[in-house]
Parts: structure tokens; C-alpha cells; sequence
């Protein structure tokens, strides 16, 4: 049996979920709470598998109840909310929230999200996913795009090494080191070599 508490600050939302997730055979609904700080002290309390957790509350919100929970309990926590807009969905991911579902979720898929979290197999509701990807890739740097190759042709460049004197370095062709350096160039968006070469300085590339 996988033990859940469902805590939602909306009598008829959190009644509702408890009413089809208790007809489910493996489920066992061990609590409810109706606030962050009454939640996080009944999951410390019931020690379930995994918890369902609004955002938006009175008396401790769920990413308040998430991060105080996560001091010290092992549970799986799945955040059931209508919002998802950057300011709730990243602190919630922050605080430790494993899953992220809307509550547009059908009551199936929400058992089916608490079933694979208690398997550790999270569930990301897809408009959460494309933030989190933007995000991700907003906060790479250019040059982590690179190939392993690329990135030691990079080096070559900044230390102003011809394309003859790369080929015979790595090994490679010296059509092969026109095609990185093309590469490199593309992905770093620089017109060109010496550009390339400034920003590896810059970005500390050329430390061995």
C-alpha cells in the first residue's frame, strides 16, 4: 500500500481527490490537511509515501510546508496546483517538490502520478516542462554545447595555434579542424577565430 496525505486549503478539491484516490486499492489515505503548517506537522506525524500538495494557502504556503518537510522527511511530494507560472514553479522544484501537476490533471492521471513517485519516477505537467527546458538552457553557458572535440579544438584556437598545427596536435585532418572551427564558431556565436579565442580566455577554457 502506498500511504498518501492530501493536503489542499479547498474543502471541495481536497474531499474530492480523497474520495476517488480511496477507491483505489493501492492507495491508503493516511491524512488530510487544509494548511501548510498543519500538513508539514501531520506528514511528519503519519510518515507517508508521498504527499499531495497545493501552492497557494493560508497559514504556510506549499512551498513553505515542501521546504519544511524536506528537513527532514523521505516522502515523495507531488504539487497539485492551477498555477504555473515561473514564480510558484521553480521555488516549489527548489524546495524539493518532486512532481508538478495542474489540477486540470484527471483523477487518474494524479493516481497514477502517486504510484510512480512512491516507484521514484517523477511527473512533470508539460507547460512546467518547457519553463524548466527554457530555464535549463538560458542558464548554459555557450561553449557546454560544445563536443569534447570541439571544445579541445577551442583551446588549440585560443592559444593561437594554426589549423595545420591543431591537425597535428589531435591527430585530425585539417579539413576535419576547418569543420569544428566552423562549429565553434556557430555555437558561440562569434564571427570569428580571434573572437573564438577571447572568449575562451574569458571563460577560463584554456586552465589545464
Amino acid at each position: 500500500m502506498i500511504r498518501v496525505v492530501v493536503i489542499d486549503d479547498h474543502d471541495v478539491v481536497r474531499k474530492g481527490v480523497i474520495a476517488y484516490l480511496s477507491t483505489e486499492e493501492d492507495l491508503d489515505i493516511v491524512g488530510e490537511a487544509s494548511s501548510g503548517y498543519e500538513g508539514a506537522a501531520l506528514v511528519k506525524e503519519k510518515k507517508p509515501d508521498v504527499v499531495l500538495m497545493d501552492l497557494i494557502m493560508e497559514n504556510g504556503t506549499g512551498i513553505e510546508a515542501t521546504e519544511e518537510i524536506m528537513k527532514t522527511e523521505s516522502c515523495k511530494i507531488i504539487i497539485l496546483t492551477s498555477y504555473y507560472d515561473d514564480e510558484k514553479v521553480f521555488p516549489a522544484l527548489e524546495a524539493g517538490a518532486f512532481s508538478y501537476m495542474l489540477k486540470t490533471s484527471s483523477a487518474d492521471e494524479i493516481a497514477e502520478a502517486i504510484r510512480k513517485a512512491a516507484l521514484g519516477q517523477n511527473v512533470i505537467e508539460p507547460k512546467v516542462a518547457t519553463k524548466m527546458m527554457t530555464r535549463f538552457r538560458q542558464d548554459r553557458k555557450p561553449h557546454e554545447e560544445l563536443t569534447k572535440r570541439e571544445l579541445e579544438v577551442l583551446k588549440c584556437v585560443g592559444e593561437g595555434m594554426t589549423n595545420q598545427e591543431i591537425s597535428d596536435a589531435l591527430y585530425i585532418g585539417v579539413k576535419t579542424v576547418k569543420t569544428h572551427v566552423s562549429n565553434i564558431l556557430s555555437k558561440l556565436e562569434v564571427q570569428d577565430r580571434t573572437q573564438a579565442a577571447v572568449y575562451a580566455h574569458r571563460n577560463g577554457l584554456l586552465k589545464r
